[in-house]
């Protein structure tokens, strides 16, 4: 099966490595290459690539607005964020636009084909580092703030833990005994409750509050 790629960066060279990393792995192909906001939008509405990997700070229509066009819009395209830097602020809001992985341009380029391949396969993804950062803006900022397992019940409590560990809804189901759609709506209460909006922020939650 083809991964179908759009890449988005307003650095030339980036983009002709980061194509280069890809055509090496025979289950990508990169459908199309986009240097500013407009057109990356264009791109994904036209091709409805599998995965969007962009920079958040581009002319013509920074990341956070892309993202935020790409919810409005409900265009299917998973994204993966690679940046030479983000402040903390910056991964709350593309996590809760949706962003799927968050990669460092700093890291090894097989750690980025690796992030994709996972939110390929329905995963998250986002690096330790990054993870601690976001979870110590998280604190400050909502020390306090978010109540915890008082408002969860038990069995919520439980599915807390099982998804901080890392399992997928199939494999909820299968522990708990219930349908997929049993454990979507759990999670859809989870969320609610907590005032989160993925499993990344979940899991930071989790940790911050220290469910798991």
């Amino acid at each position: 099966m083809t991964v179908h790629l759009a890449l988005a960066d307003d650095h030339p060279i980036v983009l002709d490595g980061l194509e280069s990393l890809f055509r090496l792995e025979p289950d990508f192909q990169v459908v199309a290459r986009c240097i500013n906001g407009e057109e990356t939008l264009v791109a994904v509405r036209r091709h409805r690539p599998d995965i969007l990997i962009l920079d958040l700070r581009m002319p013509r229509g920074d990341g956070l607005e892309i993202l935020r066009t790409l919810r409005r819009e409900k265009l299917p395209t998973k994204v993966v964020v690679l940046a030479a830097a983000l402040e903390e602020d910056e991964i709350l809001d593309a996590l809760r636009l949706g962003v799927r992985g968050v990669v460092l341009k700093e890291l090894a380029p097989q750690l980025l084909v690796e992030c994709v391949r996972k939110v390929h396969a329905g995963e998250q993804w986002l690096e330790k580092q990054l993870s601690s950062r976001v979870l110590e803006t998280l604190l400050r900022r909502e020390a306090g703030g978010r109540v915890g397992s008082s408002v969860l019940t038990p069995r919520e409590i439980e599915i807390v833990r099982m998804v901080a560990s890392g399992l997928r809804n199939r494999e909820l189901a299968r522990r708990l005994g219930v349908t997929e759609g049993t454990v979507k709506i759990h999670l859809h209460n989870i969320y609610k409750k907590l005032k989160v909006q993925s499993r990344v922020e979940l899991v930071l939650h989790a940790q911050s509050n220290k469910l798991v």
